[in-house]
This record gives structure tokens, C-alpha cells and sequence, in this order.
């Protein structure tokens, strides 16, 4: 039995998880992400425990760094080919270990972080194989709740997810 009470981390890969994996190019260079409302109000309720997040993410979007900044993330590490050592510097600069590490990818290039996390997800649309090798499929597909629906089982697994729930309702104004 896992004891949940040990995530303090919550890593997340952006393109499949936080969006649906879709790059749309536009002119001028531009490229446009959609991110799920719901994924950022379980990020900022998430905000109101001890658990702080990061995202690691193999591509580089003014779009993600724009959405980082709405839900002041501060862990934000982009063009990142190996997760697994950016995973291990973030560690080290927290004073955490791999025990303390949830981790939500969808494919091959996030496995070796899958691996090492205490506790490892996938969206429901992730990469079938990727499926049998982590503890906790989402219902919800990236980009679409997949992110809330395993921050509120984190939450909840720790027993505190209403008192988040009521501390996001008494800070609203501040949203």
C-alpha cells in the first residue's frame, strides 16, 4: 500500500497531458495550445496543499509559458530531451527524493521518469503500452481533466482534498 502522505511533486509533461497533444502552426511562427480549465483550477487548488508542481516538457511554447504564469507555476523546464535527469536536478534543488515524485507523462519520452515516480499516470489516450507500465490511468483524455482527475486522487489519497477545496473557495478573489 502506498503512503500518499510522501508527494511533494507533482511533475507534468505538457503535449498529451496538459494539452491534447495537437500542435497547430499559425503565420508568423505562432503556435497555439489548447489547455483545459479544469486541469488549471485542480493546479491552483493544488496550490493550497504542500505539494508544489513542475513541468517538464520536450518542446518550447510561449503558450505554456503564458499558462505558467496564470497558475503560477515556477517549475517550468522547456526543450528538455531527458526527464529523468531534469527530474533529478529539480530534486536535488528541493531536497526531495524520487519518493516524493508523482509524475503524469504519455509516451516513451517521459517512461524513464514514469519508472523512478513513487506514483506514475497517463491520460486515458496515452500510448497503449505506456498504459501497463504506471499506477494510475486517467478516465479523462490529456487536455481534457486528465491533470485535475489525478490531482484530486493525489489530494484525496492524502486526505486533504476538502480543505483544499475550502481553502481555493476562501481565496477566490485572489484567483
Amino acid at each position: 500500500m502506498k503512503d500518499y502522505s510522501q508527494i511533494k511533486l507533482l511533475i507534468l509533461d505538457c503535449d498529451g497531458v496538459l494539452s491534447d497533444g495537437k500542435v497547430v502552426y499559425g503565420d508568423n511562427e505562432i503556435e497555439l495550445k489548447s489547455f483545459s480549465a479544469k486541469d488549471g483550477l485542480g493546479i491552483r487548488m493544488l496550490s493550497f496543499s504542500d505539494v508544489k508542481v513542475a513541468i517538464i516538457t520536450g518542446r518550447e511554447s510561449q503558450a505554456l509559458i503564458r499558462r505558467c504564469k496564470d497558475l503560477r507555476i515556477e517549475f517550468l523546464f522547456q526543450k528538455t530531451r531527458n526527464k529523468l535527469v531534469k527530474t533529478e536536478e529539480i530534486l536535488k534543488k528541493l531536497k526531495l527524493t524520487w519518493q516524493n515524485v508523482a509524475y503524469m507523462g504519455d509516451d516513451w519520452n517521459d517512461y524513464p521518469a514514469l519508472k523512478k515516480a513513487y506514483l506514475s499516470a497517463v491520460p486515458n489516450d496515452a500510448n497503449e503500452d505506456i498504459k501497463t507500465k504506471v499506477d494510475f490511468i486517467t478516465n479523462s483524455k490529456g487536455g481534457e481533466g486528465a491533470v485535475r482527475e489525478f490531482i484530486d486522487f493525489i489530494l484525496k489519497k492524502q486526505g486533504k482534498y476538502e480543505k483544499a477545496v475550502a481553502d481555493f473557495i476562501e481565496h477566490l478573489e485572489n484567483f
